[in-house]
This record gives structure tokens, C-alpha cells and sequence, in this order.
């Protein structure tokens, strides 16, 4: 635990949990979209649901997708400068089971169609725990430069990418694989301990049976 952990985030308030994580959601989501997003529907559980205008979490989340750090000041007008960029967005309530009372699930497009979408909670002083990557169950909290390889779930998969990057001098730091089942697809959540450069993500996506790679940023 450091500092950050305990006194919580340099941010714009009023709440490190409403406005802080929330823009880090936000971050992760458009990271791996890749791309400029024109589109966004946002919808939120429990007390994100509950207290979102209040609280500026809807100008906290849109802030994060526009690429902002949570202590930007320009947060505060977020909502109107998602029009003027021309980033057409939405807010509704939703119900997830089990589900952390400030979770945000987010699907964004960009202008040629892709789409991504991401489930994630802010669970307290800033931080945050993303719990699903295109329906797909994940965990990892952005507190690392990460990895989200989606590729066919075929034998030796595992093996040939932490094989590649190792070989170029990139330590994982923790190490996760899940599918929906066997065979079908399956996604590997890969934490290192250092910058990955894009060059390693760009060969990764070349390899055999991957569909695609995404790095997501460590979250500042």
C-alpha cells in the first residue's frame, strides 16, 4: 500500500469513489476501444446509479472516456464538452447481480462500428476493479500496465505468449486465463511490471489464434 492508497487521489471532488474511480473507468473502457469513440451508453448499479447526478459520476465517467486524469478541471464540463467533440452519449440504470453498489457498465463505438464493452467498480479511495471485458468475465484494476489478449482457446496458447514476452525482457507481474468454454474463446489478463511497448502488443496480435490484444495504460 502507498500513500495514494490511504489519502486517496489528486482529483476534482467530491468524492474520490464517485468522481475519481469513475474517471478511470473511464480510461480502461476507451483503452480498449483503441480508438476515438463517437458513442457511448453508460449504465449504472447501485449507489452510482442512485447519486450519479449529485455526485458528478455521468461528468467523472464521460471525462475519462474523453481521456482526462481525475484531477482535470475541465470534469466539471464534461457533459458539454462531450457535445461539442461530438461524442454522442447516454445514461440509464441497470441491476446487476452481486455486483458492487458503484460499478458502471460501458459500451462504447467508434466511427467505423468497433465496439468494446467493459464492467468495472470503483471500489473506494480511487481505485478500481474491472470485472468484464466484452461479456467476458476478467479481473484487474489498472494499477499495472495490462494486457487483454482474446484468442481461440487451442493448446499452447498460454505457453507462447508469456514465451514471447519473455523473451523480450517483459516480467509478468500476475497472470490470469478465462473461457467461456473449451475450445471456444478465451481471454488471458496479463499484468506486467513494466511498459509494454507497442511494438511487443502489434507481434502479439500476429500470432496464431490471437484475435486481438489491448493494452491498457497503468492508471496514473
Amino acid at each position: 500500500m502507498d500513500v495514494l492508497d490511504i489519502i486517496g487521489p489528486v482529483m476534482i471532488g467530491p468524492s474520490s469513489s464517485h468522481t475519481a474511480g469513475a474517471v478511470r473507468i473511464g480510461k480502461v473502457a476507451v483503452s480498449l476501444l483503441g480508438t476515438k469513440p463517437v458513442k457511448a451508453e453508460i449504465m449504472l448499479h447501485g449507489s452510482f446509479a442512485e447519486t450519479y447526478k449529485g455526485h458528478g459520476t455521468d461528468k467523472a465517467l464521460l471525462a475519462g472516456i474523453m481521456g482526462m486524469e481525475p484531477d482535470d478541471e475541465r470534469i466539471r464540463n464534461s457533459l458539454e464538452l462531450a457535445k461539442e467533440e461530438g461524442l454522442e452519449y447516454r445514461f440509464g440504470k441497470v441491476y446487476i447481480e452481486n455486483a458492487h453498489p458503484n460499478t458502471a457498465r460501458i459500451i462504447l463505438w467508434d466511427k467505423d462500428g468497433r465496439t468494446c464493452s467493459i464492467e468495472a467498480a470503483s471500489v473506494g479511495g480511487g481505485s478500481i476493479l474491472v470485472k468484464k471485458v466484452n461479456g467476458m468475465n476478467v479481473e484487474f484494476s489498472g494499477q499495472y500496465e495490462t494486457l487483454i489478449v482474446l484468442h481461440e482457446d487451442v493448446a499452447g496458447m498460454i505457453a507462447e505468449v508469456t514465451y514471447f514476452m519473455a523473451e523480450r525482457g517483459i516480467n509478468i507481474g500476475s497472470f490470469r486465463c478465462v473461457r467461456k468454454e473449451k475450445g471456444g474463446a478465451a481471454v488471458m489478463i496479463i499484468e506486467c511490471d513494466s511498459v509494454v511497448p507497442k511494438s511487443v502488443v502489434d507481434e502479439i496480435r500476429k500470432q496464431p489464434h490471437v484475435l486481438s490484444c489491448v493494452r491498457v495504460e497503468k492508471l496514473k
